[in-house]
């Protein structure tokens, strides 16, 4: 495993680790707020992930050991961008990214920018940042909330930066991506992003794509936490076919 630092071209310091094994085609772990390349279950979905790619995690900026403010979506493609020119140095084969919640909208407005991109997983995306559910009473929230306490916690933050910079949403840049395939992940009982907005995302898509709907699934990396198994299979098997 590689430590390094990257610079935007906003001048921001990116932190990340890249997990080298020699193989021909490399993913991109995008975590989502409050979120970061050390904390628990990003390292463990890297591991899990390294035996058929190598793989790349970062620290957004505001988060982790990243300079600068997060920008709730306005800036952070720049960030995104500075770790695809960094793998483009080693001449992978192909370049594939996974993102999760608001990582998830920062990939694919990357994706519709960036041809280098050959594929995007996008788990729990919203649409449109303003149309966030927020809906703390379900029974899914306090769920999700553990995943702040303990080890799975540990190291987790956020420096926020102004949430009301201009943004681009999802919805209108998704279609953009073709011909590259795109797979939406999102779970039923998702109390923040409510599945409506993969599944919004996945009708204004162009083929290739697909959208699995994980049953009793939580948001973002909950998935994983709670059903790996599930959740791996669904993203291999993508990635064997469209990758």
């Amino acid at each position: 495993m590689h430590k390094l630092f990257l610079k935007t071209s906003d001048h921001q310091r990116i932190a990340a680790l890249h997990y080298q094994n020699e193989h021909k085609k490399v993913l991109i772990l995008a975590h989502g707020f409050f979120n970061n390349k050390d904390v628990h279950l990003f390292k463990e979905m890297a591991k899990e992930f390294s035996p058929e790619y190598d793989v790349v995690l970062f620290d957004f900026r505001g988060h982790g050991k990243s300079s600068g403010f997060f920008c709730w979506t306005s800036a952070e493609t720049a960030d995104l961008q500075a770790v695809l020119e960094y793998v483009k140095t080693f001449k992978y084969e192909a370049v594939g990214v996974i993102g999760f919640s608001l990582g998830a909208a920062i990939s694919l407005i990357t994706a519709a920018q960036n041809p280098d991109i050959k594929t995007v997983i996008a788990v729990s995306s919203p649409s449109d940042f303003w149309k966030i559910d927020y809906h703390f009473w379900e029974p899914g929230m306090w769920e999700d909330l553990k995943l702040n306490l303990g080890h799975k916690g540990r190291g987790k933050g956020v420096r926020p930066g102004n949430p009301f910079s201009p943004k681009t949403s999802p919805i209108n840049i998704v279609d953009k991506i073709a011909p590259r395939p795109v797979l939406f992940i999102h779970g039923s009982d998702d109390w923040l992003i409510h599945v409506h907005h993969s599944r919004e995302l996945f009708e204004k898509a162009k083929q290739p794509k697909q959208i699995e709907i994980i049953e009793k699934g939580g948001h973002a990396e909950k998935l994983f936490d709670d059903q790996p198994d599930v959740f791996l299979k669904i993203c291999l098997d993508w990635l064997k076919i469209n990758f």
